[in-house]
């Protein structure tokens, strides 16, 4: 549905600074329906790489296809029309002040010629959908973060879009707020058949609702894949940030970090150290989560007795699918800056175009 192939994206120095490389080479794919996140530290392009996908900005070089057509390959007409296949959710609403809820999902659908009657039939199914029939005729001001959020999904979803590109779309919400456009965002992938891409910095997000993410860093895809597999690779940079092994300071004896899933739990890695092989374990932290569906999580063990008992263990772990590395103090994986993603998109402070300003809605 999503192929990105060799995508940069460098904008022109300016006023006597360099220029900037936002985007340097990113290859990606995103499957029909999948629910694919894109996660990177502040200034890392992914606010920018979510512009690329739908061709609000051109990519200086590199390929862009979406739903089969090659929109790189495409004069600004033809752009214009390949976008009716793509909504865009923002972190920041964009709603019409003057407007009520079913007048802002009203908008595009009026831009786009629609007439009266199926405009207001449409309207009243968005809202239904998002959960907000009953609030047709409050203004924004009148909504929490979290309704306008599901106003703006429901405008988003006014051209039938087979995909959906959500850019921090729950950043500016609070917990019970994002879990609410989270479920609203599994639901309507499922009842439409879209295909998501989910730009944050939030990796609870990421877990949440993704099947699959990448992570960027300086622009470039430094991890990515399945987060099925990518939680059980060794080494894995996004792994370390999905679930961030307990720190090691202050603990003794010998220190392992165990991934632990579904097929190799938690239970049968204590039995196997502690039951089987009589070794001391103490479990000096640790959690566990559920990611894409299902159970994951990474210990941080002590280990004291034997050394070749011990060597045994960790094969013996191993071989039963358990993903094990001896930890020592200052191998920690640093936090990604969880603060916005400042955009390099607009370095002279002029407007990005929001995708609503093209007046083409599918009817």
């Amino acid at each position: 549905m999503i192929e990105l192939t060799d995508v940069r994206k460098v904008f022109p120095a300016r006023r006597g600074a360099a220029e900037v490389v936002a985007v340097d080479g990113v290859s990606l794919s995103v499957a029909d329906g999948e629910f694919a996140g894109v996660v990177g530290p502040s200034g890392s392009g992914k606010s920018t790489l979510a512009r690329l996908v739908n061709l609000l900005e051109r990519p200086t070089s590199g390929r862009v296809v979406v739903d089969g057509q090659v929109l790189t390959d495409l004069d600004d007409d033809g752009v214009r029309q390949a976008r009716r296949t793509v909504g865009m959710v923002f972190q920041h609403f964009n709603l019409l002040d003057s407007r009520t809820a079913a007048g802002n999902v009203e908008h595009p659908l009026e831009l786009a010629g629609v007439g009266r009657s199926e405009r207001r039939r449409r309207v009243a199914d968005l809202l239904d959908l998002v959960g907000l029939g009953d609030r047709h005729a409050s203004r924004p001001a009148q909504l929490s973060g979290g309704q306008k959020q599901r106003v703006a999904i429901a405008r988003a979803l006014a051209a039938r879009p087979k995909v959906l590109l959500c850019d921090e779309a729950t950043s500016a919400l609070d917990p019970a707020s994002t879990t609410g456009v989270l479920d609203l965002l599994r639901q309507v992938r499922a009842e439409l058949g879209l295909t998501v891409l989910l730009i944050t910095h939030e990796m609870a997000v990421v877990r949440a609702v993704c099947d699959s993410a990448v992570l960027l860093d300086r622009g470039r895809v430094v991890d990515g894949g399945p987060l099925t597999e990518v939680l059980t690779r060794p080494h894995s940079p996004l792994a370390a940030q999905l679930l961030p092994a307990p720190a090691v300071a202050g603990a003794t004896g010998d220190l392992l970090r165990i991934t632990v899933t579904e097929s190799a739990p938690e239970g049968r890695v204590l039995r196997t150290l502690a039951g089987e092989l009589g070794l001391d374990v103490e479990v000096v932290g640790g959690s566990v989560e559920t990611v894409a569906g299902h159970r994951f999580g990474r210990l941080l063990l002590s280990v004291t007795g034997d050394d070749g008992r011990l060597d045994a263990a960790l094969q013996r772990l191993r071989e039963g699918g358990s993903l094990v590395e001896r930890a020592v103090p200052g191998d920690e994986p640093a936090p990604m800056d969880a603060h916005d993603d400042p955009d390099p998109a607009a370095p002279d402070g002029r407007v990005v175009p929001h995708l609503l300003d093209a007046p083409e809605v599918q009817r």
